[in-house]
């Protein structure tokens, strides 16, 4: 059996799975194996990456073929146990390759064959979209430590700036002190951060309908009874607030009965037609600088919109949001953003496990922001950043798919990464 024709037969089987719910009869079982080959052991279900630093959990690096040279496909969450699908030989792997999932390979260098049912870790989102506690270092800056025990000795493992951003996973008290552990194994004291506020704000499902919506740019914006700057005051809206543009006239927009805003005060994102890298249906992302809007949309059909905030930059710096159209090359569950090893800046910035990253023209992406609230107006460092609930809705938008118990994932031929227009 080739492998195209191996993978092709892995697609359909899991969609037939996913759509019956169990196995047909006289469907072939995995895992499957070369002819002539020696099967994995009977026992085999699943795979599991081999243990990591400490005897922590691992994670596994996916390929799109049985080669190293095949080009990433993926990366796994420690302790995921993915499906054994199929084995065979090739290259950069002293043992064999698995198959574990849709054009995703991993070698058993790195992993292990279990009898466990494939599982992916546990994960837990607040209301908030997070997918953990966010934390900044207080001004004065903050130690970390391995280990609660090792603080006691006043050795740290490393020392954090103030302001800095880390995700929290683990409270302990100890000796009447509260500790906090990062995602990265280090505890801070408590009285060293101060707990991020992160914008419950989230854009507005459209169905296809009409885009004639906006939102409040001010703290409170007034609205007038008559298009005039002069006219009388008849109510306000408070920041964010979603309105709906009935009308247009001049610099004023009608968002109810006699009752007009100046369209200064508004956020307001525009129909576009799709680029011509777009297919009919397919999805794809607008985001609009002028507007500080974003649109997804399904060929010409708007889906969602939101408010974003793009690069605070000139037009060609390294602190803009590049325009063009663009395709995601890889998304992330979360990811770290800093500039720390810039010796040329002034003033350096690190934010741990940034959520739902997806990269779309080199380092520059749509993410989740859980240090700022001030969306429609510009705030980055050249990327989109987004409310968590938005980002956590887009990330779920947009191609590649991120299977269960990944954090990355790259595009393929079958699973393209989703195209975002910068205009």
């Amino acid at each position: 059996m080739s492998l195209r024709h191996l993978e092709h037969r892995l697609v359909a089987l899991v969609a037939a799975l996913a759509a019956a719910g169990e196995a047909r009869g006289d469907a072939p079982l995995p895992p499957w194996v070369e002819h002539g080959a020696v099967p994995p052991p009977s026992w085999a279900r699943s795979v599991v990456a081999k243990p990591g630093e400490r005897g922590r959990d691992g994670d596994m690096t996916l390929f799109l073929g049985p080669s190293r040279a095949s080009g990433r496909r993926g990366v796994t969450a420690p302790g995921a146990v993915l499906p054994l699908y199929a084995a065979r030989s090739g290259g950069g792997c002293s043992g064999r390759w698995w198959l574990v999932g849709p054009l995703a390979w991993t070698c058993s260098d790195d992993a292990l064959p279990t009898a466990s049912e494939p599982a992916a870790p546990p994960t837990s989102v607040g209301l908030d979209g997070l997918p953990r506690e966010y934390y900044f270092v207080a001004p004065g800056g903050a130690s970390a430590y391995a280990s609660v025990e090792a603080a006691t000795e006043g050795v740290p493992d490393r020392e954090l700036e103030g302001g800095w951003g880390v995700g929290v996973v683990e409270h302990r008290t100890d000796g009447g002190e509260r500790w906090l552990r990062t995602s990265k194994g280090l505890w801070i004291a408590g009285h060293d951060l101060g707990a991020a506020r992160p914008s419950a704000f989230h854009g507005e499902e459209l169905g296809g309908g009409p885009l004639d919506l906006a939102w409040v740019l001010p703290d409170r914006a007034r609205t007038f009874a008559q298009p005039a700057a002069k006219a009388k005051a008849k109510d306000a809206r408070a920041r964010l607030q979603v309105v709906h543009v009935l009308e247009e006239r001049g610099a004023f927009v009608r968002v109810g009965d006699d009752e007009w805003m100046q369209a200064a005060d508004l956020a307001r994102p525009h129909l576009s037609a799709p680029p011509e890298e777009v297919g009919p249906n397919e999805r794809w992302i607008d985001v609009e600088l002028a507007s500080q809007t974003l649109v997804a949309y399904e060929g010409a059909r708007p889906v969602y919109a939101t408010a974003v905030s793009t690069g605070r930059g000139p037009a060609g710096s390294d602190s803009a949001t590049p325009p063009g159209v663009h395709r995601i090359w890889v998304k992330v569950f979360t990811s770290d953003m800093d500039n720390v090893e810039r010796d040329d800046l002034d003033a350096h910035y690190s934010l741990e496990d940034v959520p739902y990253v997806q990269f779309f023209d080199h380092a520059v992406a749509l993410h989740g922001t859980y240090w700022h609230r001030g969306f429609g107006h510009v705030m980055s460092h050249g990327c989109v950043n987004l409310a968590p609930l938005d980002a956590r809705t887009l990330f779920d938008f947009t191609g590649p798919r991120l299977p269960a118990g990944w954090v990355a994932a790259y595009p393929t031929a079958v699973d393209p990464g989703t195209v975002v227009r910068v205009r």
